[in-house]
């Protein structure tokens, strides 16, 4: 073997190793964050001060930007018809789910609720969240008024959270793509009680079925 060829095999075996630590390292974060989450829920129940400690949680995870590089969770491709990248960080396990999401400028949602409560932190980009109260008495399951009760803009020390019955909808503005932490109760795909409204009819949708990107990238 050459000098040439033994130093770019050190060189690619040393990259190994940084890679193979940073995903030992981002499981063991995941791990921890995951299992400091259960205890919160176990111990405050589902409730906003619950919401409060687990928003704390997902911003000190968001501190961890080598574990968590936009380079490793990449959006999709501008122009490929997607707007948005999920990964799910603790694939396979029931329960809590925590996902890395990359959405793209330009995405947007119909308001909607979870069936569960959720957390969203922000590693990096922005994301207008407008927050809605329901306006009619809920007896038509068909149908519903809203009206915005409130914006936030999630961005990095900025975090958002729901309980179940929440309504929000999201807007990304700007140049770049954003990298957010969502945290749920139970895996998106087992939210099958999710509603989306359409705010141009007074329609009541079942979210999942209508509106929601099934594809999800296991990460762990």
């Amino acid at each position: 073997m050459t000098t040439t060829q033994t130093i770019t095999n050190t060189g690619n075996e040393a990259a190994q190793n940084d890679t193979n630590d940073i995903a030992t390292r981002r499981r063991a974060a995941v791990q921890t964050l995951l299992a400091d989450a259960r205890r919160t829920i176990e111990e405050k129940g589902v409730t906003r001060e619950a919401l409060d400690v687990l928003s704390g949680l997902l911003l000190e995870l968001a501190q961890h930007r080598t574990l968590f590089d936009a380079a490793d969770f990449p959006p999709p491709q501008a122009g490929s018809g997607d707007t948005s990248t999920r990964y799910r960080l603790n694939p396979g396990e029931d329960g809590f789910a925590l996902y890395l999401n990359s959405l793209l400028p330009g995405k947007t949602t119909i308001p909607h609720n979870h069936d569960t409560w959720a957390v969203i932190a922000a590693i990096d980009g922005a994301e207008l969240n407008r927050v809605y109260r329901r306006l009619d008495d809920g007896r038509d399951p068909d149908r519903a008024k809203l009206e915005v009760a409130r914006e936030v803009v999630v961005r990095p020390g900025v975090p958002i959270a729901f309980l179940p019955d929440d309504i929000h909808s999201i807007h990304v503005g700007g140049a770049e793509p954003t990298l957010h932490f969502h945290l749920y109760g139970r895996p998106l795909e087992t939210l099958t009680g999710r509603l989306g409204f359409e705010t141009d009819t007074g329609l009541v949708v079942r979210y999942n079925a209508t509106h929601m990107q099934r594809a999800t990238q296991a990460v762990g």
